[in-house]
Formats: structure tokens, sequence, C-alpha cells
């Protein structure tokens, strides 16, 4: 986890489609962002102390803006409505420097899949791939026209022949995930998909069907479906955690996450997704083993046990000492 914030200026928002905005970010004092790479995101601190992860769709090869494309949720937690209602060009804002956990594999071929706002960072990667000029395709699968954001931008793809739109109100651009899929397991190419978790977990399934190695198919999740959150399970204990720095214990009960318990007794740990998808609250581990619960970690990382999610994850030990 970065403690890095940097305080960056409103320099455009825009209304990309129904329900989109695009928020184009820079330096105050007209300086250079810090680099990325495709795929990367920034924490966005909001107000009312919510901390959100938008991903960069702007070129990465240009340092003098962010842009990230922000979907309206009414059903979620307030971050969304927070940047639609609230957040208007001039204003300043606190985000992260870039980190990413999507990054672009070397291949012969490359194919990318966006469904929704998960276009964004599918574009930051097309935009990268173009001027390398790579071998690679970009599907973007929509309800409508209406609210497919930054076609302005797909467009010079779709006209050399990289880019194909999906809409599911015009039943002849339908989606053939399943020809896709066995076409790019023949051509070997690394596949990323980014969207709402059950368009994920169909083109996960597609590409199992069509024989990709999981370690080819790359994605990254906004949110997860109801059933896959997290929960305190019936079997679950009580167990305590020690902060490293002071060497101070405190209890974390069965039906408490160790955010919210630590929160309770003043140890703040920054928090987002509450989730375990999203790596805000990513805690080091000095002894002790975490019981993982995230979707963030590699199965590497698990095993390491060096480092965990408090927002969701919880012990294996009947103490935890973490880095703090």
């Amino acid at each position: 986890m970065s403690d890095i914030l940097l305080s960056v200026r409103v320099a455009a928002r825009h209304e990309a489609a129904q329900d989109i905005v695009s928020l184009d970010l820079e330096d105050p004092a007209s300086g250079l962002l810090p680099a990325f790479t495709p795929g990367a995101h920034i924490d966005v601190h909001l107000p009312g102390g919510l901390i959100r992860q938008y991903s960069l769709m702007s070129d990465c090869r240009r340092r003098d803006r962010f842009r990230i494309g922000v979907l309206r949720e009414p059903r979620s937690r307030g971050g969304s409505v927070a940047l639609h209602d609230q957040v208007r060009e001039g204003d300043l804002l606190q985000i992260s420097a870039p980190r990413n956990r999507f990054e672009l594999a070397p291949a012969e071929h490359s194919l990318l899949l966006g469904g929704g706002i998960g276009i964004t960072p599918i574009l930051c990667m097309a935009t990268e791939l173009g001027a390398l000029g790579a071998d690679f395709a970009l599907h973007y699968s929509c309800r409508s026209r209406a609210r497919a954001a930054f076609l302005e931008d797909i467009a010079p793809f779709e006209q050399a022949g990289h880019a194909h739109l999906h809409f599911d109100d015009e039943p002849d651009t339908a989606l053939d995930a399943a020809a896709l899929l066995a076409r790019a397991a023949r051509d070997q190419a690394q596949v990323y998909v980014c969207g709402p978790a059950g368009y994920i977990e169909f083109i996960r399934a597609q590409a199992r069907a069509a024989g990709i190695p999981d370690a080819r198919v790359h994605f990254e999740l906004f949110a997860l479906d109801e059933a896959d959150k997290p929960r305190p399970g019936d079997q679950d204990q009580a167990f305590q955690v020690q902060l490293a720095s002071t060497g101070e214990i405190f209890d974390i009960p069965a039906d408490e996450t160790v955010t919210h318990a630590l929160d309770r007794q003043g140890v703040f740990i920054p928090v987002s997704c509450e989730e375990g998808i999203c790596g805000t609250c990513l805690t080091g581990v000095k002894s002790g083993t975490p019981d993982h619960r995230d979707s963030y970690l590699t199965d590497d990382e698990h095993a390491a046990n060096d480092q965990f999610t408090p927002c969701c994850s919880r012990a294996r030990t009947p103490l935890l000492i973490l880095d703090l």
C-alpha cells in the first residue's frame, strides 16, 4: 500500500455517456504526473472520507494529465455519486500514485475485452499496443449506444480494424465469445477482460472451455457480485492483532473485521472496497498466518503470508503481528 498522496486539479469534466463522466486530472503547478503503465489505477480520496479506485484510461506516454471514467452507481456506498454530484472542474483532489495489478504481458496477439465501464483500462492498453504497432483486437460490450462511453476514442481503432462494438439491444452486433476465445487459443493470445463480475466470469469460463490457460487470462474487478462478497463464517473465531511499532495488542471479535475493530479502538487503516479486491488496505504481516479471503493477492502472495487485506481476511493463528 502506497502512502504517497498527490494533489491534482480537475482540469476538465465531460459527460461521456448516460450515467458516465470523465475527469481529466492535472498537477496544479503544471508539472508532470507520475509515470504509469497500461492497466494501472489510482485511489481517489473523495468528500466524506471515501477512497475509491479508478483505472487510468489516458495515454501512458503523456504525463501532463490523468483521465478516469466514472459510472454513476446509485446502489454503491457513495463514491461514484460523490464524483458525479460534488466534484466540479477546478476542484482539487487527493490521489495515490498509480499502481498496477493488470499489466500487459508480451504477446504475439492480445485480445482486449471491455464490458461497460470496464472499457477504461482496456482503452489505455489499446492505445499502448497501437503505439507499438502490436497485433491486437478490442471488443467493447455495452447495453446500448446511449450507455456506451468513449466511442470517439475507440473510433480510430475501429477504423483500423482493431475494435469491434457489441450492444445488447442490437442483436446483429452480438459478441460470439466462444468463437472469439477459440481463435485466441489458436493464436496463443494473452486475454484481458474488465467489467462487471458476471461478464468477467462469463469470459473466463469461455476461455477455459477454449483451452486457454488461466495464466493467459488477465482480469480486473470493480466489485464482486453479492454472492461472492466475503462474509464472516459460522466457524470464525476471535483472535488478536499486535502492532509491531508499539507492541499494542487488540482483540478482533469473531463477527467483526480487522479494519472495523481497529478503527473502533483508534487505529485507522485506509479502506475502500471492503471486499478484498482493491488493495487499499493491504497491510504487512510480521508474524502469524492470515486466513486470506481476498481476490487481490495472487496465490503465490497468499502462500508467502507476509501481507493480507484486513478489510475481509482474518487469522489462522491466535495472533497476527502487523507491520503497523
